[in-house]
């Protein structure tokens, strides 16, 4: 009976010695952000960004996307070329009431600094069919991707609205 006593002893140590050897490992545990300069860059890129659209030119408005980029505006198809997306901000700001402004509420940039997203608040005014003012205010979310040259460019932007469609029974 005595050697089970001390082979049952033995095992406990053994357990023991298992679980303080685990327990003595460094557990993973969040980066702190170390980020806060390319943080305040993004934000400030994104801010400058939404007063060159504001500006009603397009090409300072495309200027922002890095080639291959993919922008993904509600009800219509995506665009993935510079030239498709000038299109279409061209046809936008020619309408005679068109302001487009955002504001980032969140900005984040991944551990290693060279991917970075942006979400906010929009608000974008155009003069309707009939001559009427329409506004329209929503959320975006874009994420960008540090250049060569240390310059943020999107890599892809969506936006959607937050009133109902047009029509549709509002909640």
């Amino acid at each position: 009976m005595r050697h089970a006593s001390q082979r049952w002893v033995l095992s406990i140590l053994i357990a023991l010695v298992a679980c303080l050897a685990a327990c003595e490992q460094p557990q993973p545990q969040a980066p702190p952000e170390t980020h806060a300069g390319e943080l305040a860059s993004l934000r400030n890129v994104d801010l400058q960004w939404s007063r060159a659209a504001d500006a009603k030119t397009a090409d300072r408005f495309v200027a922002y996307f890095a080639g291959g980029a993919i922008f993904l505006p509600p009800n219509v198809p995506a665009m993935t070329s510079k030239e498709a997306i000038q299109r279409w901000m061209s046809n936008l700001m020619a309408n005679p009431g068109f302001s487009l402004s955002w504001q980032p509420t969140k900005v984040g940039v991944s551990a290693d600094g060279d991917l970075g997203y942006t979400t906010g608040l929009y608000q974008l005014k155009l003069t309707g069919p009939k001559g009427k003012p329409v506004s329209d205010q929503g959320k975006y979310l874009t994420v960008w991707k540090k250049q060569a040259d240390g310059s943020w460019r999107v890599v892809a932007d969506t936006f959607n609205s937050d009133l109902p469609p047009a029509g549709a029974a509002s909640n």
